[in-house]
């Protein structure tokens, strides 16, 4: 009885040891992926002010723009008739740090909310096309990770002229153009191939108020915007640092030239010109590009 009781103590041993083992092995394999959860909160690139009155069976609604550009803002009611009313004034296009005031008189028995969503830029401002820097710093080369209107990720009008680079974790972005910085989103720290991932990237916008066409900087490290929200940038400047956040499958940089457009996204990419007569719709994947 002895023996089969040590028996029986070496076998409970030998599987226990096993299965420590698998955990190990498990946990060396999935332990980055189930570290990289999606985000439990959503940050936004800006904020605008909007505020309610309602006296005498008139609703008031103020608007203020605090950004570098223009703002257009849509606004919903489920009270059909002032719903109506709304579509008749929206999309409202703010001008660049301005703010304006809606009068609706004749409102009875308003107990609800205005619930708003804003879109950068105005489609009545003719856009001038203009050539970009590269980028990144001087001296510095570069190759082309995913080019125009591709399959994977550049396949829609948010993306299909926008351009990866193969710039590597804290590598230095530099501003492409003149402008100011109009949208910020950089507390994200991880990233994943899935669709889920798209809306967890952290990133970078700057508005050309001369030509109109905003630059975005996506897929930055945590904490890697270098420049605050408002501030005027030149063109060359040092803005962010690359990183590997949102719908990612490496570090890298997505460089963007968009304009407005009255869809879902509120902007569209265009093809994008460099300075040197580069233009990035005839890129390659693998070409090099030294500034």
């Amino acid at each position: 009885m002895k023996k089969n009781g040590e028996f029986n103590n070496l076998k409970q041993q030998m599987i226990n040891f096993y299965l420590c083992l698998i955990l190990v092995i498990l946990t060396s394999m999935f332990g980055c992926k189930t570290a990289n959860l999606l985000p439990s909160e959503k940050h936004n690139q800006y904020k605008y002010g909007i505020s309610l009155t309602y006296e005498n069976e008139t609703l008031k609604i103020d608007l203020k723009n605090p950004l570098e550009c223009p703002l257009r803002i849509w606004l919903f009611s489920s009270n059909t008739e002032l719903q109506n009313k709304l579509n008749e004034i929206t999309p409202i296009t703010l001008e660049s740090k301005s703010d304006t005031i809606l009068f609706f008189p004749n409102i009875q028995k308003f107990n609800d909310e205005i619930k708003s969503i804003s879109r950068l830029g105005s489609t009545k401002k003719d856009v001038e096309s203009i050539e970009m820097d590269l980028p990144f710093p001087q001296n510095k080369t570069y190759k082309v990770l995913q080019p125009n209107e591709t399959n994977f990720t550049h396949n829609t009008s948010w993306s299909r002229y926008a351009l990866d680079f193969n710039l590597k974790l804290n590598d230095t972005i530099c501003s492409a153009s003149d402008g100011f910085v109009v949208g910020i989103v950089d507390k994200y720290k991880f990233g994943g191939i899935g669709k889920e991932w798209g809306d967890y990237a952290n990133y970078l916008t700057i508005y050309d108020p001369v030509s109109g066409i905003f630059c975005q900087y996506v897929h930055l490290v945590q904490n890697g915007v270098l420049v605050r929200m408002g501030g005027k940038i030149k063109r060359g400047q040092n803005i962010a640092l690359a990183g590997n956040t949102g719908r990612s499958t490496e570090e890298h940089l997505h460089f963007s030239c968009l304009i407005p457009e009255n869809d879902d996204n509120g902007l569209k990419s265009i093809p994008i010109k460099f300075i040197g007569g580069i233009e990035g719709i005839k890129l390659k994947k693998g070409e090099k590009l030294k500034k």
